[in-house]
C-alpha cells in the first residue's frame, strides 16, 4: 500500500460497505462494473509531448572568469549561450 498523507482517514470494512451499500441505492451515483471499469481509458495525457529532436546535455569544460559572467547574466544563461552559438555558426 503506497504512503498516505497525514490526516488521512480510512474507513472501516464495515464503514466500507455502508459506503457502498448507500451509492448503490443512489440512482445517480450508481458504482461502475468491472466491464465498465476495463472498457474505460484514460482521455489525458500527462506530461510535455515529446519534442521532435530534443536538446542534448553535455558536459563542457569553461575558464572560470567566463562561467562568471555568463551566470550573471541571470536565469537561462544556458539558453542564451545556445542561442550565442547557433548565430555564431550561422545554423
Amino acid at each position: 500500500m503506497p504512503k498516505l498523507k497525514a490526516g488521512t482517514v480510512i474507513p472501516t470494512v464495515a464503514q466500507d460497505r455502508a459506503i457502498t451499500a448507500a451509492a448503490r441505492r443512489d440512482p445517480h451515483a450508481k458504482p461502475l462494473t468491472d466491464a465498465q471499469w476495463k472498457a474505460a481509458a484514460p482521455t489525458v495525457r500527462m506530461g510535455r509531448p515529446p519534442k521532435a529532436a530534443p536538446k542534448q546535455a553535455v558536459k563542457l569544460r569553461l575558464d572560470p572568469d567566463v562561467l562568471a559572467v555568463l551566470r550573471a547574466t541571470g536565469a537561462g544563461w544556458q539558453t542564451r549561450v545556445n542561442t550565442i552559438l547557433r548565430e555564431r555558426f550561422a545554423l
